[in-house]
This record gives C-alpha cells, structure tokens and sequence, in this order.
C-alpha cells in the first residue's frame, strides 16, 4: 500500500514535465514556423532584441508589414516604436560601419542625369560618393529595403568598401539629392515642354497667323456692325446658332447613347502583387482642409509600402507645410517644397513633383477630394485589362453639398451631365475628352511621352487629354466617384469658371496651330467634337447676352405693334430655337445623370437656368479678358473643410 501511495506521488511531477517538454517543444516549433512564414524576424534580429520586442510583437510586425508590403525596416518606423535616424544607427553599429547623420547636398558627386535616376527609383539600397574634405572622398550607403543580414553578406564579399562606406538614412539621402536636384526640377517643371515641342505649349497664346487672324477679326467687327448692321446681326445669329445647336447635338448623342452609370465591382486579391501607385496632390494655402485630405487618402485600399503621396505644396506657402506636419501623415506621405517661380500654377507644381515619384501608375486629386476607397484598384484592374494604348481613366467628381445652395446645385448639375454621361460617351467613341483636373489616373510611361502638363496652361487637364488623343492614346472613364465640395457662392464660383474658360480657349489655340495636322492625328469625328468642346462651349456663352437682348427686344416690338417683317420674324425663330434647345438639353443631360436624391431640387434648378447661364457668359467675357492681359494667372480657388454629404 505504501509503495502504491509512493507510486501516486511521484507520477504528477512526471507528467508535469512531461507538459512542460511539451510546451517548450510547441513553443521552438511555433518560433521556426514564424521565421519560415516571415524570414525577415531572423534578419533582423539582433535589432530586434535590443529594442528588446517580445516574440508576439515580432510577429505582429512582420505580418502588419507583408500586408501592407513593408520591410520590417519601414513597418518598424510607420509603428512609431523608433524613428528612421534611430534605427539607421542601430544598423550601422550592427554592421560594424560609420553612421552620418547629415549630408551637404553640394558634396555629393553624383551627374543630373544619375540625380534624377536616383529620385525616381524604388530601388532596395543606394549607393552615393560623397567629396570628402582633404581629398577623403566617402561612399554613403542608403539600405531603402535591404535588411542588416544581407548587408552583410554583400559587405563580406567585398571586405575592402568598409574603410570608405558610411551608413545614412534614406530620408536623408533624398533630401540632398532634392535640394542638389532643385534647378534641374523647377528649369524642367517650367520648361521642360516648351523646350522640347513649342507647338504644344501655351506660352505664347497665339503664333503668327492666329494674331493676325484675330487682329483682323476685331478690327472689321465694329465697322460691320456700323455699315451694315442687319447683315451683321444676321451672320452673327447663324454663327451663334451653330454653336448653340452643336452643343445641344451633343447633349443629345450623350443622352441617347451614353452607358447607364453604375459602380462596377471591383474583385479583391489578397495576395496580388500590386505595383507602386503615386499619388499627387497640389496645395496651395490650404491649411483648412489638410487633415481631411490626409485622413481621406489613408483610407485608399492599397498597401501603404507600394503607395506614396507626394503633398505638393510652395515653399513659401509655411502655414499649409506647418499644418501637414502637425497632422502628423505616415511616412510613405512626403512634403514637396516647390520653390517660387513663375507660372506659379498647378501644373508646373506637378511636373515639379513627378520625377520624384516611382510608381508605375500615377492618380491626380485636389485638396478637397475624398476619393472612394476602391477607386485605385478599379484603375489597375481596367489598365491591366486593356493595352498599353490606354493612357488615363478618368474617375467621376460627385458634388457633395449640391443641396446646399443654388450655386453649387447647378454646379453638380453640370458635373453630374459631364462625369456620368458625357465623358462615357467621349470614351465609348474614342474621342478627346475633356479631363477633369482631379482624380485622373495616368499609366506613367504613356503621361511621360506625352511630355507631362504644360505649366503655361490653366486648363491642363483638358489639354492633356487632347494631346495624349494626337499621339494615339485612349482615355477612359471609372466608376468609383470622388466627392468634392462646389463653391456656394459667386466669390469663389466666378474665378474658378473664369479660368475654365481661359484655360479652354488656351487650349483651342494651341492645338489648332496647324488645324490640317490635327485633323490628321485626331480624325473628322474627334476634330468636330473638338471644336465643340473648346470653341462651341465658350462661344456660345460668350454670345448668349445677345441672343437674350435680341429676343427681348423683338418680343418687346412685337408686342408693341411695331412693324414685324420674315427678317426679324427669322432672327427671332433663330433665338427661340437656340434659348429653348439649349436649356432643354443641358437640364435634360443633367436629368439623367443625377440620382433619385439629388433630384430632388431639380425644379429650383430649372428655374434658376437662364440666370445661371448669364453668370456663364460673366465668366466667359471675364475669361476673354484675362487672355490678353493675364494669360497664364491662376485664380485660385478656396476650399472649406466638409460640411455635407449628398
């Protein structure tokens, strides 16, 4: 009995070691099993514990970095558990090599073309000469996303860099090889087209003939209209009609032929490969929106190690700079100091932007802009689907405070007719679309070739699409929208249409500097439409006043007993027709784009149309004007922080 109770006794503390050989089995077995998911917990070892992280927070990092495709480098810094400086040392002392904190950007010996090439790489390691003082020259070594290990694999076959290398941090070695970069960038930025095709550049309006064709047209006009006022009236009627009847055409088409608009579902792959995706966005004073902006474009699906925002800002502009870096954005966010220099437009800040960026595809959007989330994908899916012959999709711009006012009512009316109908229409017949100047996704090799935004043009966007047309590239249309606030009054309303339309005849000028050859490039349907868009749209805002003042005069005399004869009686169909066909239309087009909700102040909107379209032909003449005395000025538009959503 006694040995029975002995037996009893001593069994429990053998199995209780037998539990623990079991655990401490389970647990080497659950180690290795991590190391053989992620490898990168074994290369960074040494590191790791002395920031003494336990084996669960090792794991959490490497599986948080695979998901956002991160080197465990990057993952560590975005979790703000060391900053980049900090971790750069550690690596260093890992490695047995120097660490160099700061660079002299007139120390690097590097050519503009190496420069450049640098800038735009997405590169694992970066290797860069430094001029030393007493002729000490030195190798600055960037580890991008190269771990210590095989740092110092490479290092051990070739013993003899560790007496010349020293290890800086990325961040730190971009921001020299900008500051080395920063003539090449603005010289490039604001001349970089002009130089390279003239032609297509918009700094100078008009060439030669276009001068002499408009001087000579504003020198006969007054004395027509003065020895024979009723042909004059006449011929300008049936100018005007066809300018108003080619738009209300098109209107038309779009209604008839246009594809319904529905967001089309976009098919997750979690373990796709995606490429590096830029992201650019301009600002300028726009300190109100900025936290917005930031928490808008982290919402975007995509891994944050393959997408990176450039925030485009003027390096005079402190209060917008000071407020993204008090929004405190994560690292693959990256302020772009553009240094002052005229034109000081949009588009010279972008192509300052764009050599600094490596993604493969390239997205536009504005300060205000809260792109769907999907919107990315949807336009890596339609790229990946078509042929390299397509150059841009263009996402549609939603009006979220159309029931605010009447303002920015009719403002998503027309936004509404342009980006669900219209521009699907453009696109299903492989014409020249009219870009908006946000949410236009670009695949980069093609926004290259086509020699990027002209800095001269206030509608670059609209150029750009005519120019990537003229070299045989497609734009399309997407369907995850981004939502925008319209102005809501006529201060902030006035200026932006004023450099629409400025911007639109720029545009007309430049292209039709050789009519026969852009006819040739683009062919008879595209050129026609063309005309329309450009020409046809500005035109007949410039000319409604008349119209309106014609027809009230004739109605007045017809009233009054006046005698009436088929001459007026024919300018006076002439204005009827114009007037009701072109409201009809435009409220027609706007009609069957909206949606059932913001429908629901269509009839306020109905009633405000011929005094929307007087402020139209405001903005037209306004836009004239400006041509000729501020060609290239930028009115900048002022952006408010979201109040409504529609």
């Amino acid at each position: 009995m006694d040995v029975l109770e002995r037996d009893r006794e001593t069994d429990p503390p053998l199995m209780a070691d037998a539990e623990t050989f079991s655990a401490a089995e389970a647990s080497v077995s659950t180690h290795r099993m991590a190391e053989l998911v992620f490898p990168a917990i074994t290369d960074w070892c040494p590191i790791l514990d002395r920031l003494k992280l336990s084996f669960e927070e090792r794991l959490e990092l490497a599986a948080t970095a695979d998901i956002d495709r991160r080197t465990l480098a990057q993952q560590l810094v975005a979790s703000g558990r060391i900053s980049e400086v900090a971790l750069t040392r550690l690596m260093a002392e890992q490695l047995g090599l120097s660490f160099q904190e700061t660079i002299r950007a007139d120390h690097l010996m590097v050519t503009d073309e190496d420069c450049f090439s640098h800038l735009g790489a997405n590169s694992r390691f970066a290797l860069m000469k430094q001029e030393g003082s007493n002729s000490r020259n030195a190798l600055l070594l960037a580890l991008n996303r190269m771990s210590p290990r095989e740092a110092a694999g490479h290092l051990a076959a070739k013993p003899e860099l560790r007496h010349w290398l020293r290890i800086v941090a990325p961040s730190t070695l971009r921001r020299a090889l900008i500051e080395r970069a920063e003539p090449m960038l603005l010289r490039e930025a604001v001349l970089g087209l002009f130089e390279r095709n003239p032609d297509h550049s918009a700094r100078q309006t008009l060439n030669p003939w276009q001068g002499v064709a408009v001087g000579v047209l504003l020198t006969l006009l007054p004395f027509a209209f003065l020895l024979v006022p009723a042909a004059s009236l006449l011929v300008t009627h049936l100018l005007s009609s066809l300018f108003f009847l080619a738009c209300v055409a098109l209107r038309l088409a779009a209604i008839r032929a246009a594809p319904a608009y529905r967001v089309t579902p976009v098919a997750h792959r979690i373990h796709e490969e995606l490429p590096v995706y830029s992201v650019l966005v301009a600002l300028y004073r726009e300190r109100a929106v900025v936290p917005q902006l930031i928490e808008a474009l982290q919402k975007l699906e995509w891994p944050a190690g393959r997408l990176e925002v450039k925030l485009i800002c003027e390096a005079d502009d402190h209060d917008t700079i000071e407020a993204i870096r008090e929004a405190g954005p994560p690292p693959n966010f990256e302020i772009v100091a553009v240094p002052p220099a005229l034109p000081r437009t949009k588009p010279k800040a972008l192509n300052y932007a764009l050599p600094l960026t490596s993604g493969e595809f390239v997205v536009l959007f504005d300060a205000e802009d809260r792109p769907d989330p999907l919107q990315l994908k949807e336009a890596l899916d339609r790229f990946r689907r078509a042929g390299p012959d397509l150059a841009c999709l263009q996402a549609p711009l939603v009006i979220s405070n159309a029931n605010a006012l009447p303002v920015a009512g009719l403002f998503g009316l027309e936004y509404a007719a342009l980006f669900r109908s219209l521009l699907p229409y453009l696109a299903k017949k492989r014409s020249f679309l009219p870009l908006g100047g946000t949410s236009n996704h670009f695949r980069r090799t093609a926004l290259e070739e086509a020699g990027a935004w002209d800095p001269f043009n206030v509608t670059e966007d609209a150029d750009l699409g005519l120019r990537l047309l003229r070299m045989g590239y497609r734009t399309e249309t997407l369907t995850h929208p981004t939502l925008e606030d319209a102005p809501e009054d006529l201060r902030t309303w006035l200026p932006q249409r004023t450099r629409w339309f400025k911007g639109w005849l720029q545009t007309l000028f430049v292209h039709m500097r050789h009519p026969a050859r852009l006819l040739r490039e683009i062919g008879v349907g595209p050129f026609l439409i063309t005309q329309v868009l450009l020409l046809g749209m500005v035109a007949s805002a410039l000319v409604h006043p008349l119209l309106i003042g014609t027809f009230a005069v004739l109605i007045w005399r017809l009233i009054s007993g006046v005698p009436f004869d088929t001459f007026y009686a024919a300018i006076l169909l002439l204005d009827i027709t114009n007037i009701v066909c072109g409201y009809l239309s435009f409220l027609a087009l706007g009609w069957r784009s909206m949606s059932k909700r913001e429908r629901r102040g269509f009839p306020r909107l109905v009633l405000l149309t011929p005094l929307y379209w007087m402020l139209l032909s405001v903005a037209a003449w306004n836009a004239v004007w400006q041509l000729w005395k501020r060609p290239h000025h930028w009115s900048k538009t002022a952006h408010k922080p979201v109040r409504s959503v529609v």
